[in-house]
C-alpha cells in the first residue's frame, strides 16, 4: 500500500488501529517508507538558544544537502505546544518522514500519534518520549541518542574517584520533564548513592539555560555555602554556574568542583583551563546517523528500537589534546 493510500485510508476509516491520542496504546502498524528518488522530510528542532542545538541543526542540514533531501526545518523556540503545532504543520505539508527532538515526554505524544494516524514515520532525536505512551517500532521508528543514564553514571564515577574529599553537591537539571534531564539525574543520583560519602544538599532545574542555571547556582550556593561540587546537566548551565561561583568571591576548579554534560568547545576549553573539572560529551553530529537510519528503514530493514550515538569524555588528561574536536 503507498503511503498516500495509507495516510487517506487510516485518516477516513479510522480502522486498523488508527490512533487519535486519548492517553492509550493501539497496535496500528507503523508507517511504511517508500524508496524514492527525492525525499521531503522534516526536521521539529526544540530551540536554537545554545551551541549543542545550532550544531545539531547545522548537522541536519548539512546532510540533507549532500544527499539532495528536501528539508522542512522548524523551531519550537523551547516551547512544546509551537513543536506540536510545528509537527502537524508537517504532517499538512506531506513530508515523508519527520525526525523530532521532543522538548518533553509527554506533550509531544500527540504530535508522534498525529504523524502516525497520518502514515508518516517519525524518528526520534536525541530526547525521547514517555515509554509508557509511545513505543519504538510501534508508535515511532526508533530513537536516536545518547544514553543520558549512562552520561550521568560516568560523571559520578568520575566524581567519586576524584572529589579529594569535596562531598556536597548542587545539582542543575535540566528542563522539567525532558528525557536527559530525568535520565542525567537517575543516572548520577543513582551511582552517588551507591558510591556513599557524598550529599546532594540541592537539586533543581536552570531549564539547559545559561542565564537561568547562573541565577539558580547563585540562589543555591548562597543558600548552601558550604556546597563544594556543582554537577550540571549540560554545558550552558555550567558555565553559568561558574560566573556564579567567581561571583560568590570563590574560584571554580578549586574550591568548587564543577562537572558538566555536553562537551561543546567552550566547556572543553574551560576545562583545559581548570574551570571545570569533567565533561561527558553528548553527540550533537545527528545527520549522518539520522539519515543513514532514513534510508535503511526505506529499504525495509528491521531498526532497532535505540541507536545509539557514542560520546566522548573529557578531563585534565586529554581535553587539551581533543579540543580541536569539540563542536
Amino acid at each position: 500500500m503507498s503511503r498516500f493510500t495509507r495516510r487517506a485510508f487510516l485518516l477516513t476509516a479510522g480502522v486498523a488501529g488508527a490512533l487519535a491520542f486519548t492517553g492509550t496504546m493501539a497496535l496500528a502498524e507503523l508507517p511504511a517508507l517508500a524508496k524514492k528518488d527525492k525525499y521531503k522530510v522534516g526536521f521539529a528542532q526544540t530551540e536554537s538558544n545554545n551551541p549543542w542545538r545550532i550544531a545539531q541543526t547545522n548537522s541536519m542540514k548539512a546532510e540533507a544537502e549532500k544527499n539532495g533531501i528536501q528539508l522542512v526545518y522548524t523551531d519550537a523556540a523551547g516551547s512544546a505546544a509551537k513543536q506540536v503545532a510545528d509537527v502537524n504543520s508537517m504532517i499538512a505539508q506531506g513530508v515523508d518522514v519527520i525526525f523530532l527532538a521532543p522538548r518533553e515526554e509527554k506533550p509531544l505524544i500527540p504530535a508522534v500519534m498525529a504523524a502516525k494516524k497520518a502514515g508518516i514515520p517519525v524518528i526520534l532525536l536525541d530526547r525521547s518520549v514517555d515509554p509508557s505512551l509511545a513505543k519504538p517500532g510501534e508508535d515511532y521508528v526508533t530513537f536516536i541518542g545518547s544514553d543520558f543514564i549512562a552520561e550521568g553514571k560516568r560523571v559520578a564515577e568520575w566524581l567519586a574517584k576524584n572529589a579529594n574529599g569535596k562531598s556536597k553537591i548542587i545539582e542543575l537539571e535540566g528542563t522539567t520533564g525532558s528525557s536527559p534531564a530525568n535520565d542525567r539525574k537517575k543516572g548520577f543520583d543513582d551511582a552517588i548513592k551507591a558510591a556513599g560519602g557524598f550529599d546532594i544538599v540541592a537539586s533543581q532545574s536552570g531549564d539547559f539555560a545559561r542565564d537561568k542555571g547562573r541565577q539558580v547556582a547563585e540562589a543555591l550556593l548562597q543558600a548552601h555555602p558550604d556546597a563544594d561540587i556543582v554537577y550540571a546537566h549540560n554545558d550552558e548551565m555550567a558555565i553559568g554556574a561558574i560566573a556564579a561561583i567567581e561571583a560568590a568571591g570563590k574560584a571554580p576548579g578549586k574550591d568548587v568542583l564543577v562537572l558538566s554534560i555536553d562537551g561543546g568547545k567552550e566547556a572543553v576549553q574551560a576545562v583545559v583551563d581548570g574551570k571545570i573539572a569533567a565533561v561527558v560529551e553528548c553527540n550533537p553530529r545527528f545527520g549522518p546517523k539520522a539519515f543513514e537510519t532514513m534510508m535503511r528503514y526505506a529499504k525495509g530493514e528491521k531498526i532497532e528500537p535505540w541507536v545509539i550515538n557514542t560520546d566522548k569524555f573529557y578531563d585534565s588528561t586529554n581535553a587539551k589534546d581533543e579540543i580541536a574536536d569539540a563542536y
